[in-house]
C-alpha cells in the first residue's frame, strides 16, 4: 500500500480527502463536474483497470463546498476475476489517505415490488450472499481488529442525513436490505423469491466487500442504491446491462443533486 499512498500523493500534493464516494455503473458523471486531479487506477500500483461498461476507472480528487472529497469513477468486481482483497483494496487505500467517511453507491435491481426502478434506496443492513469474506486472510492490526463488529456497518446517522436531505430536494427514495451475490449472471426468480423471503430488498453484485472493509477499517458508510430494474421473477422481460445503465442515466440527475447537498451536511 505504501507505493500506492506515495505515488497518489506526488499527483495530489497535501490533499487530504476526508470524504470518499465509489461511484456504481452509470452514476460515474457526477465526478467530472468537480474534477479537480483525476488518476487513472491503471497508473497507481497494485491498482487494476475497471472493465465494466459505465466505470471510466479512476480516482477523482476535488474540493465540493469547502470538503475535500475523492471520488472512485468505477469499482473492480469479483465477478470479473479479482481476488476479495483486490475488490477492496482501494478502500484501505482511502482509509491510509485521510478519509473518515465512505458513500457506496451501485445500480440494483429490486425485489421488493412496492419499490420501482428509478427510485434511489438508503442501504440500512445487508445479506453477504458471495460466498466468501473480504477479511479472509491474515489480519492488519493498524486497519482494524481481527473479529470487528458488523451491527451498524451503514451509518444511522448518515442514513438520517440522506433522508433529510432527499426530503428537502424531494427525491423519491426508499429505505433496505441490500444482498449481494457474486454475479456476471442475473439471479434466477426462485433465488429472488427466496431473497424476498430472507428480507433482502434490492439485489446487486458489489458494495458489501467494500461496506465490510469500511467498517472493519472503522469507517462510516452510507450506501445508496440505485434501482435500476425489477430483479428476475418481478420482471416482466429479460433483464440486460444496457437497462441498467439506461435507467440510471435517467436518474443522475436526482443522484448528483442528493450526493451535492449530503456532502455540505457531512
Amino acid at each position: 500500500m505504501e507505493s500506492a499512498i506515495d505515488y497518489i500523493k506526488e499527483k495530489t500534493g497535501n490533499f487530504v480527502p476526508e470524504i470518499g464516494i465509489i461511484l456504481g455503473s452509470g452514476l460515474g458523471d457526477f465526478a467530472d463536474n468537480y474534477e479537480s486531479i483525476s488518476i487513472p487506477y491503471k497508473e497507481i500500483p497494485d491498482f487494476k483497470s475497471s472493465n465494466v461498461q459505465g466505470h471510466k476507472g479512476r480516482l477523482v480528487f476535488a474540493n465540493i463546498d469547502g470538503k475535500k472529497v475523492v471520488m472512485m469513477q468505477g469499482r473492480y468486481h469479483f465477478y470479473e476475476g479479482h481476488s476479495m482483497q483486490t475488490v477492496t483494496y482501494p478502500v484501505k487505500i482511502l482509509k491510509k489517505l485521510g478519509v473518515k467517511f465512505l458513500i457506496i453507491t451501485n445500480a440494483a435491481g429490486a425485489v421488493n415490488k412496492n419499490y420501482k426502478p428509478g427510485e434511489l434506496m438508503f442501504i440500512t443492513d445487508h445479506i453477504n450472499f458471495m460466498g466468501t469474506n473480504p477479511l479472509i486472510g491474515e489480519n492488519d492490526e493498524e486497519l482494524g481488529t481481527r473479529f470487528p463488529d458488523m451491527s451498524e456497518i451503514y451509518s444511522k446517522e448518515l442514513i438520517e442525513k440522506a433522508i433529510k436531505t432527499a426530503k428537502r430536494l424531494n427525491i423519491k427514495f426508499q429505505k433496505g436490505v441490500y444482498v449481494a451475490t457474486t454475479g456476471p449472471s442475473y439471479e434466477t426468480p426462485a433465488e429472488i423469491k427466496m431473497f424476498s423471503i430472507l428480507g433482502a430488498n434490492a439485489v446487486g453484485m458489489s458494495t458489501v466487500p467494500e461496506a465490510i472493509v469500511a467498517n472493519y477499517c472503522g469507517l462510516k458508510v452510507l450506501g445508496i442504491s440505485c434501482l435500476t430494474n425489477y430483479a428476475a421473477g418481478v420482471s416482466k422481460h429479460p433483464l440486460n446491462h444496457s437497462e441498467v445503465i439506461e435507467t440510471a442515466d435517467k436518474v443522475k440527475d436526482n443522484f448528483k443533486n442528493l450526493l451535492s447537498e449530503l456532502i455540505k451536511e457531512i
